[in-house]
């Protein structure tokens, strides 16, 4: 849809920039360039400015708001480096302002923070375009009422998006609507904009369709804003409110898991089954990067790897760690699998062998989640062969062995889904899930939990355990074989093994199964402020892991940590209205 997006916007532009220039009335002709509210109140103007509130969803307008990895659509920055499943990555002297924010060090003058801000509240203002110029078509009669109501509930559907993204950053935000005018930039941020947020949610699902309208499948649908809805209520606790939501779309049947787990990986995949909504994307259009995951074309194995650039997003070894099992095919729960992430008891890897040297990976019980999850050394990637271990790594020492993989093409799609030309050659059109059905499925498990429906619980967790058993979805070798010892099992009822006993062992189990699941998909460092954990847990990751990584040695998670700063530069351009947040 984004491919839409931008060429039909470009399209119209120049259409009605030529119509300004044929005006007789040129001395009050409006400046070219400048989309007077008076000929974009139709639908075909009002599509456009929609369309354009779509594009922001990458989280980049453009180098002119800052580079693409500033503020990805992926979060890869916010929700995985900040968390404990990535590293920065790559080596110390590249993109250096992810150094403090990976060490909980980061202040208001740090680029991203500023990168984040700008994108996300530009998309704001292109959501609120939509609304203010749409007021103007419906009262001149311009277009059907009908087809108003569904552009006036795609663009609250984004605005509260948008003001979501910036409250998962930020926390208090101020929330714009169309009716600020042109100082809304002087809103005061004096609470965190949650009831706002949920009032866009549910007035976009109060009209918008099953399915995607146009038959495009990158709009919002009634389950897309459902969804979100139920996500912005699960960050403050409010399971009883979300639960409805969420069984709701379960109930709607319109969406199921996918038989093969890697499938939601590939661009294959895009807008399977499990997709309830993404983030569209495409490449060898004519447009450049401008409709690519541009975000996260940092992310690909360095060197000798696929896209040759940039090794940023390393899988943390903590993270590798949680995919360990028992012979039984169970995970080791307790605090996260912090416990069994002692030194010595690490999943084995490549760190201080060299690629032409032997190695022989871990052969342990492993959840096959792992290898579609991690590029490990000797393991098949994608269709690249195996990882080449220490040649795919910019810098092991600094970083560690591992590689990420859930939004690297396959060698097959190269030059197809992933840019022809231009620099990295990592640009692809491989779609971003920001809601999949595993994640809603997840999400009621956790719902479940707190209402004490514990065998509820444990049934919806099996559901994504039992999709990711499915041996045809294992990694394997050429001639069939698993790659790697996979050992995955469903909790059974009752007995020792069985932790949805009590209500605390069935939270433990649901949480760590979010976390396998949704690994580097950057949704992690939310779950674990959303369940008041983040101290803890990120405090004990530092104290192991920065026995490996030893530029994480004296970082420490804060109070504050668990937002970041208010950018300087919109304080400054708010005239002081705008108070920094605690701690900074």
């Amino acid at each position: 849809m984004k491919k839409l997006i931008l060429t039909g916007l470009g399209l119209f532009v120049v259409m009605l920039m030529t119509m300004t220039a044929c005006k007789e009335s040129f001395l009050e002709k409006e400046p070219q360039s400048v989309l007077s509210p008076s000929v974009l109140a139709n639908e075909k103007g009002l599509e456009a400015l929609l369309i354009a509130a779509y594009g922001e969803l990458d989280g980049w307008a453009g180098w002119g708001v800052g580079s693409p990895w500033y503020s990805p659509g992926s979060n890869w920055v916010y929700g995985d480096v900040y968390a404990d499943d990535a590293y920065k990555g790559t080596d110390v002297g590249d993109q250096p302002q992810l150094n403090p924010i990976e060490r909980y060090e980061q202040d208001a003058g740090n680029i991203y923070m500023a990168g984040k801000w700008r994108v996300t509240y530009d998309g704001i203002s292109r959501t609120n375009d939509v609304l203010k110029v749409l007021a103007k078509a419906v009262a001149d009669g311009t277009i059907d009422k009908s087809v108003a109501a569904q552009i006036e509930a795609e663009a609250k559907f984004l605005r509260a998006y948008y003001h979501l993204e910036a409250i998962k950053v930020f926390d208090y935000v101020p929330y714009i609507d169309e009716n600020a005018g042109d100082e809304g930039y002087l809103i005061p941020n004096d609470n965190i904009p949650y009831a706002q947020v949920e009032a866009d949610f549910q007035a976009a699902a109060d009209v918008l369709p099953k399915e995607p309208r146009n038959g495009q499948v990158g709009r919002a649908t009634r389950w897309a804003a459902l969804g979100l809805l139920a996500r912005t209520k699960m960050y403050q606790g409010k399971y009883s409110e979300a639960k409805p939501l969420l069984e709701a779309i379960i109930g709607s049947k319109q969406y199921h898991l996918v038989d093969l787990y890697y499938n939601n990986f590939e661009i294959a995949g895009n807008n399977n089954a499990e997709a309830i909504f993404q983030i569209q994307a495409s490449v060898n259009d004519g447009a450049g990067y401008e409709n690519a995951n541009f975000g996260d074309v940092l992310n690909f194995p360095y060197n000798n790897g696929p896209g040759k650039c940039c090794g940023f997003d390393q899988p943390s070894q903590n993270l590798v760690n949680a995919f360990k099992t028992t012979d039984d095919g169970l995970p080791y729960l307790n605090t996260f699998g912090l416990d069994f992430n002692a030194e010595g008891d690490d999943v084995k890897n490549d760190q201080g062998i060299a690629s032409d040297e032997p190695f022989e990976p871990d052969t342990r019980p492993l959840d096959p989640r792992l290898d579609w999850t991690v590029g490990r050394r000797g393991i098949p990637y994608w269709d690249w062969g195996p990882h080449g271990g220490q040649s795919w790594i910019r810098n092991q020492n600094y970083a560690g062995p591992y590689s990420p993989k859930k939004l690297v093409y396959k060698k097959s799609e190269e030059g197809t889904g992933s840019s022809s030309s231009g620099w990295g050659g990592g640009s692809t059109s491989n779609n971003y899930s920001v809601l999949r059905y595993a994640d809603v499925i997840l999400m009621a498990a956790e719902c479940e939990v707190e209402a004490g429906n514990l065998d509820q619980a444990r049934e919806y967790v099996n559901m994504i355990r039992a999709r990711a058993a499915n041996p045809e979805g294992f990694v394997k070798w050429d001639d069939g074989t698993p790659a790697a010892n996979y050992v995955i099992s469903l909790y059974p009822t009752g007995g020792a093994n069985d932790p949805f006993q009590t209500q605390e062992g069935a939270r433990e189990a649901v949480r760590f199964e979010r976390r396998i699941e949704l690994a580097m998909e950057g949704l992690r460092f939310w779950d674990l402020k959303r369940w008041g954990v983040a101290k803890e847990v990120l405090n004990a990751y530092l104290a192991i892991e920065s026995k490996k990584r030893t530029y994480l040695s004296g970082a420490v998670f804060k109070d504050r940590s668990v937002r970041h700063p208010i950018p300087d530069v919109a304080i400054d351009r708010s005239e002081g209205t705008l108070k920094q947040n605690p701690g900074y």
